[in-house]
C-alpha cells in the first residue's frame, strides 16, 4: 500500500531526473579528473536521449488508464540502463566536442565546466521539487493539510 503513494504523480518522474543527473555528474567530474591525461576522449551523456527516454515513459503511462499513478518504465537506451528501482548503469560515450592536442586529448575546460553547471541547476531542481512533493505528502501523514 505504501508503494502506491510513491508511484503518483511526479515522484518517479523527478527520481529518474535525480537518477540522471547525478550519473550525469561523475560522468562530467570524470572529464575534469582527466583533463590532462594523454589520450583521454571526454564523455558525456545524451541529455536529449534521456528526456526522449522518459518522455516516451511518460506517454506510456498516460496512455495505460491511469496516467497518475503505476510504475513509470524506461527502455534502456545505448548509454542507459535502467530496472524497476530507476536507473542501473550510465556509459558516457565521447563527445567528440574541444581541441585536439598534441597528447591526442580533446579537453574543452570551458565547456565541460558549463555542462556541469547545467546539471547541477537541473539535478538541484528536481531534488527541489522532490523535497517540496514529500513535504506535503509528509504534511498529510500528520493530518494537517
Amino acid at each position: 500500500m505504501i508503494d502506491r503513494m510513491f508511484d503518483k504523480g511526479a515522484l518517479q518522474t523527478l527520481e529518474r531526473v535525480v537518477q540522471f543527473t547525478g550519473a550525469r555528474n561523475r560522468v562530467l567530474v570524470d572529464n575534469v579528473a582527466n583533463m590532462s591525461t594523454p589520450t583521454y576522449k571526454p564523455r558525456d551523456l545524451s541529455v536529449k536521449g534521456f528526456q526522449k527516454t522518459l518522455g516516451d515513459a511518460l506517454r506510456v503511462r498516460r496512455g495505460s488508464g491511469t496516467p497518475m499513478t503505476g510504475r513509470l518504465r524506461l527502455r534502456d537506451t545505448g548509454e542507459l540502463s535502467f530496472g524497476e528501482g530507476g536507473l542501473l548503469s550510465a556509459r558516457g560515450g565521447a563527445t567528440g566536442e574541444g581541441i585536439l592536442f598534441h597528447d591526442q586529448n580533446n579537453r574543452d575546460l570551458e565547456r565541460t565546466m558549463q555542462h556541469l553547471a547545467e546539471n547541477a541547476m537541473a539535478h538541484n531542481t528536481a531534488i527541489e521539487l522532490l523535497r517540496q512533493s514529500l513535504s506535503v505528502m509528509e504534511m498529510a501523514i500528520r493530518e494537517r493539510a
